[in-house]
């Protein structure tokens, strides 16, 4: 694994502007960043990323059929008593589950570590997906990077693949909050999916959403929603009025429901407790388990519910880093502390995704601090040998 610098494309803006990536700058800052890319060698690839990233998504199923008959686990994992059920239910009945992404810190030698789980609402889909393959065209093109460079993504496709057996034709809601333009465009890729999967779709904002005397979501003209992707996470939605509704019961979900065991850190530790000492794992616990002092003084203190490093605490020895937000309040959890590799003062996150229950390829987020936050830069990667 090596970080090569690479000339931009001349035509860069014109392209975003072409494919619609209009959060390619962000508040004035660079979010894509084609001066550089990861290369990797196919080995790398099949057997550092690809095949850890099929393990656990097996191994958080696994987890998911415990935890939903374990009441302890439930409250461990702050989900309220009242949305028990709801859980059980979607497992029971075999929602399907469309993506996640594992964040792994690897840096070309030893076992990736998984840093955290993506389960609920992951976004950088469309730059993974799409715009770093396109670049990747574009470079060999225009002779930017060798020819014959290959990269692991076969994203899109899985997620048409995908869409198409979920959605079985019928119409798809599309749900989030539209007033940010990172989200916009991550709801219109989305849209752009399902609709070569052959499916119907609405795009709405979240409180576009209103309930029918049947005790139904409805959209603005009035349909029922019964398939809804919701760029919106459980907690928040479990916190709003909607989830006191009767309608809950009657609408499928994308992540479905079974997914909040697995969308908060909380996860990390019960993971450890299933497979202790896997090579892909670290050392995690609740921060009211004593056995948090296993890790000495070298951990990352993480909140149950949080955001892009948002409350995130990076002990190592005497080194202290912080990331201020408003999470925390749920409790946190401690998780032996795996550094990021270091690229000549770069630190890359590599975002392994899963469509279904297959990977499907990678991103990469980049920041020169230890904490990978909404600022962090997306750089894309090839294969070569």
């Amino acid at each position: 694994m090596r970080r090569i610098p690479v000339k931009p494309r001349a035509n860069l803006e014109a392209r975003a502007r072409e494919l619609g990536f209009t959060f390619h700058t962000l508040d004035g800052e660079t979010y894509w960043d084609e001066t550089a890319c990861y290369a990797f060698t196919l080995r790398e690839i099949e057997e550092d990323l690809e095949t850890p990233t099929a393990e656990l998504r097996q191994m958080t199923l696994e987890l998911v059929s415990r935890v939903v008959r374990d009441e302890a686990a439930l409250a461990r994992l702050c989900i309220p008593r009242e949305a028990w059920s709801l859980v059980a239910e979607s497992w029971e009945r075999g929602d399907a589950s469309l993506y996640g992404r594992f964040d792994f810190s690897y840096g070309g030698s030893g076992p990736a570590k998984l840093l955290e789980y993506n389960a609920d609402t992951p976004t950088a889909l469309y730059e993974s997906a799409v715009f770093q393959w396109v670049w990747l065209e574009d470079a060999m093109k225009q002779g930017l990077i060798p020819r014959g460079c290959d990269q692991f993504n076969s994203l899109h496709e899985k997620l048409v693949a995908r869409l198409r057996e979920i959605g079985e034709g019928g119409l798809m809601h599309i749900a989030g909050l539209r007033d940010n333009e990172e989200d916009r465009g991550f709801l219109a890729y989305l849209e752009d999916c399902a609709r070569q999967a052959g499916l119907e779709t609405d795009v709405l904002d979240m409180t576009q959403i209103g309930v029918s005397e049947q005790n139904k979501f409805c959209d603005t003209k009035d349909r029922w929603i019964e398939l809804l992707f919701k760029l919106y996470p459980w907690e928040w939605l479990l916190a709003d009025d909607y989830s006191r509704s009767p309608a809950m019961a009657n609408t499928t979900f994308i992540e479905p429901p079974w997914k909040m065991a697995l969308s908060n850190k909380g996860m990390l530790p019960l993971l450890w407790s299933l497979a202790p000492g896997h090579p892909n794992l670290l050392p995690a616990f609740f921060e009211d388990d004593p056995r948090k002092s296993e890790l000495g003084s070298h951990f990352a203190r993480k909140p149950l519910f949080s955001r892009e490093g948002a409350n995130v605490m990076l002990v190592d020895g005497d080194e202290v880093v912080r990331e201020d937000g408003p999470y925390g309040a749920e409790g946190y959890i401690r998780q032996a502390l795996a550094p990021l590799p270091d690229f000549d003062g770069f630190r890359p996150v590599v975002g392994s995704w899963v469509v279904g229950d297959e990977a499907a390829g990678v991103g990469l987020r980049e920041d020169r601090d230890a904490i990978t936050r909404n600022t962090s830069r997306f750089v894309p990667h090839i294969i070569v040998e």
